[in-house]
């Protein structure tokens, strides 16, 4: 007998994928400033003056006459100036951007088929797969 008394067939197909997306951005900004001044003045000044005078006149008669003069005069003048000036400095700006973006993405196709029949009599069992 050669009639098939039983049958099995299948066949199809899978479709399947996977996307992914991550994506970062940020920024950051500094700014530093530091400043010192310091200044400082000094000034003196003096002034000194001394005068002294001596006047002497003397008269006798009419052939005697004496006359003296001792004068001093002394001037003293001073001027001191002191002037000091420092500055420090620092300034400085610090800015950064960033980005980034990771993309994942995959397809998976499968196709399959299979069958199987069985002949009856003794053993006659046969297999097909694609």
């Amino acid at each position: 007998m050669s009639d098939v008394d039983y049958g099995h067939f299948e066949a199809g197909q899978e479709h399947d994928g996977v996307d992914q997306l991550h994506q970062a951005q940020g920024s950051e900004a500094d700014y530093n400033n530091q400043f010192g001044v310091y200044e400082n003045d000094h000034h003196a000044d003096t002034s000194t003056d001394y005068n002294h005078g001596t006047h002497v006149e003397f008269d006798q008669g009419p052939a005697v006459h004496y006359e003296a003069d001792d004068y001093t005069n002394y001037s003293h003048d001073a001027n001191v100036d002191d002037h000091v000036f420092a500055a420090e400095g620092s300034e400085n700006a610090h800015q950064a951007e960033f980005g980034q973006m990771d993309a994942l993405s995959q397809r998976f196709d499968t196709a399959f088929m299979n069958g199987t029949e069985f002949h009856g009599g003794q053993a006659g069992l046969g297999m097909a797969s694609n």
